[in-house]
């Protein structure tokens, strides 16, 4: 039950920053949530850094609560190769933003979230937040001496399918992987 709550955060984290275009885009600061409050008098500039510091501690919570997953190893010659995965879900990511601006009231964002929200999370293939960047993690496509492709979150810059050698990575599921130092 653990790692269906972590991966439900890990799903939040990375699909939250559409609620938080959709935020900006339309003017609602924080005045608009909170109208008889001290929002009043804040600039909204200050609404929208509060807004993304959500997803971002969010983010940096998962990553601690990633400790108590159940650990793997990857030993050294398992890994047959190695792809930088970066720059090919950025893209895809980015869409989300493209959604987010093109969303005209919060019935719509409700439906497309929550749509969005039930795929990213049962696709059980990845977890690609682009937050992970900001705290210094990798991504990479592994692929192991047995055929088996996987995803493999790192602090570490792999460039060589030799040197993937991880002594402590948690499963995030069966494909997903974060190494741990």
């Amino acid at each position: 039950m653990g790692n269906i709550a972590f991966r439900i955060l890990l799903t939040f984290n990375a699909t939250s920053l559409l609620v938080i275009i959709f935020c900006i885009q339309h003017d609602y600061d924080a005045s608009y949530f909170y109208p008889h409050s001290i929002t009043n008098y804040t600039p909204s500039y200050i609404s929208y850094i509060a807004y993304a510091i959500v997803p971002i501690f969010l983010t940096g919570f998962s990553l601690y609560l990633s400790a108590f997953l159940g650990a793997d190893e990857f030993t050294a010659g398992e890994v047959i190769s190695i792809e930088h995965a970066n720059n090919s879900f950025l893209p895809s990511y980015l869409g989300y933003f493209f959604v987010a601006l093109s969303v005209s009231d919060w019935q719509t964002l409700s439906f497309v979230y929550g749509m969005l929200f039930v795929f990213t999370f049962l696709s059980q293939a990845l977890y690609f937040n682009p937050l992970f960047l900001i705290f210094g993690y990798e991504f990479y496509n592994v692929e192991t001496k047995n055929g088996t492709t996987l995803f493999l979150i790192s602090k570490e810059r792999y460039k060589k399918p030799d040197a993937v050698k991880v002594s402590s990575a948690r499963r995030i599921n069966d494909y997903t992987f974060i190494e741990r130092g």
